[in-house]
């Protein structure tokens, strides 16, 4: 396979480049990194993953983008993508269970349709972000569902993060109707899906990818291309499986530090200038320090994406020792109260008042 970096055709919704803050950023080589102005050449290099930068300037033009697009999904993350996808210039229709989630997207320009079903019917590509598999099957699948408005000619971008297996059962249906299917789950969370710096992690339909590039380059910050349907949901929750074991070992620390009389401000600032130095813990660990969760990416949903990654570890008989001890912190702190808090509150499970 080739590496492609996507030239300059991408309207970018911030001058400034946002670092992945709020969740884990993977790290990639300089080589491979988005420029805030795209000027590569197309010429492939030799590499195993397709992956494209969206760092550019220039809005695409109108002809590049699909002329309608559908949002199914307008939560913590659904919202700011489907904001920036109306501030750039789309026909966005939204839908979502809870309507009035839905009104300050259309105070913003979006219209509203009263089911999946409908949204998909009136769209030509429809993005679906839910909060878990159930919910993702549901909304593509059940009564009055998204599968249900779709034909040949649309396409349906699930960017929910959901096993490989619940991904195949909706990719089934939706080609089933002659439509198209990709899914995209993304890294990051609130503040790089607000300022469009978002990672999409895509697998599907090769011609829906290059239909929806330009509308994942205004969401996001870089697109890869993995293949075939579940090695995008695969390759998601492989990184936050890792991004929760880190949550938890740094909590681990925090807590040490303050036990044993040493200031765990300076443990941060200690971290943050070493080899195992990440965003998360910098922006995270302040807050962390004043018992404070500013909810960016829900505890519930970590521990979600934990217990499917140790699933699909079991699928093909790989121990991750690390990441089922993690799960089973974030367990604990799920049964006392803090699902909807930041993930970062898994440290609250390591605080004598929540042990068992």
């Amino acid at each position: 396979m080739s590496f492609l970096v996507k030239p300059s055709n991408c309207h970018r919704l911030s001058s400034t480049a946002m670092a992945m803050c709020s969740s884990f950023c993977p790290h990639i080589s300089n080589h491979l990194r988005g420029r805030p102005i795209c000027s590569f050449s197309t010429k492939p290099l030799s590499l195993s993953l397709k992956a494209f930068s969206s760092q550019a300037s220039n809005a695409p033009s109108t002809d590049e983008l699909p002329a309608r697009v559908g949002f199914l999904g307008v939560g913590i993350m659904g919202s700011p993508m489907a904001q920036n996808l109306i501030k750039s210039g789309c026909d966005v229709t939204v839908w979502n269970r809870t309507k009035s989630k839905c009104d300050p997207l259309i105070s913003l320009g979006a219209k509203y349709k009263p089911s999946p079903e409908e949204v998909a019917a009136s769209c030509d590509v429809t993005f679906a972000m839910l909060a878990d598999p159930e919910s993702a099957v549901d909304v593509a699948l059940g009564k009055h569902g998204a599968a249900n408005g779709m034909s040949s000619g649309k396409g349906y971008v699930d960017v929910s993060t959901v096993d490989g297996e619940t991904s195949k059962l909706i990719s089934g249906q939706i080609k089933a109707t002659g439509a198209l299917f990709l899914e995209a789950p993304v890294s990051g969370s609130k503040k790089p899906a607000e300022d469009g710096q978002l990672i999409f992690l895509t697998a599907g339909d090769k011609s829906l990818y290059e239909i929806a590039a330009p509308l994942l380059d205004v969401m996001g910050k870089s697109r890869f291309y993995l293949g075939e349907v579940g090695n995008g949901a695969a390759m998601k929750l492989v990184v936050n499986m890792i991004m929760g074991s880190m949550m938890a070992s740094f909590s681990e620390g925090l807590v040490l530090t303050e036990k044993i009389g040493l200031d765990p401000k300076v443990l941060v600032e200690v971290v943050s200038q070493g080899a195992i130095s990440a965003p998360m813990y910098s922006l995270k660990g302040p807050s962390m320090i004043q018992c404070l969760y500013p909810t960016a990416f829900p505890l519930k949903h970590q521990q979600k994406d934990l217990r499917l990654a140790l699933g699909l570890a079991e699928s093909v008989s790989q121990s991750t020792p690390i990441a089922a001890a993690a799960n089973e912190l974030y367990k604990v702190a799920k049964s006392h109260g803090l699902s909807d808090e930041d993930f970062s509150a898994v440290i609250e499970a390591l605080k004598p008042k929540l042990q068992h």
